[in-house]
């Protein structure tokens, strides 16, 4: 198995198909998706055909994948995955950070851990210059993970919800963390 990064506790490694079951289980949590489609089930052919896709995809500009398989260090237990992904294919200047990790795993410091390692291998390895990230306003744990890995909040702003789900009423958040600044609290 290829690790693209490991901290105290995670490992981060590459999707692979065989990935699928625990997408799915995942993305079938109401819970875990209630600030993603409101909590409404995933079917398998949709994630094979539209998530593992997306999770498989390299990016020609950093060499690497964008999303990150998370797996408990001690147990190799799946907990979710991680979004370092550049916003363009051809620039890795800026990076999508986010963050999708079970139910069991919430609460224990791991959302944080993940996004703190990615931030310092994309500043220190990977050319980043601008990491950002959003969610709906009303999702404060994920609010609270972006503050305690180092960014801040930019601006709120109304995204384009083909489907509302209760809370997109009140739009979404944007937090960034540039390199400079990043640089300056070190």
């Amino acid at each position: 198995m290829h690790v693209f990064l490991e901290t105290e506790r995670l490992v981060l490694r590459p999707f692979t198909e065989a990935d699928a079951d625990h997408l799915l289980a995942l993305d079938n949590d109401p819970e875990v998706m209630r600030f993603i489609n409101g909590g409404e089930p995933t079917r398998r052919e949709t994630v094979e055909a539209k998530v593992l896709p997306r999770l498989l995809h390299d990016h020609p500009c950093s060499g690497t994948r964008g999303f990150w398989a998370a797996e408990e260090k001690a147990t190799g237990t799946f907990l979710g995955w991680f979004e370092f992904r550049p916003l363009d294919d051809h620039d890795p200047a800026v990076v999508e950070l986010g963050y999708r990790l079970n139910q069991a795993s919430w609460g224990k410091g791991y959302a944080t851990e993940g996004s703190r390692a990615l931030i310092d291998k994309g500043f220190t390895e990977l050319g980043v210059e601008r990491v950002t990230a959003n969610t709906m306003t009303v999702n404060s744990r994920s609010r609270r993970v972006m503050e305690k890995s180092g960014l801040t909040f930019l601006r709120n702003f109304t995204g384009d919800w083909p489907d509302a789900i209760p809370g997109s009423e009140h739009g979404e958040v944007e937090y960034e963390l540039t390199r400079a600044e990043w640089q300056r609290r070190r």
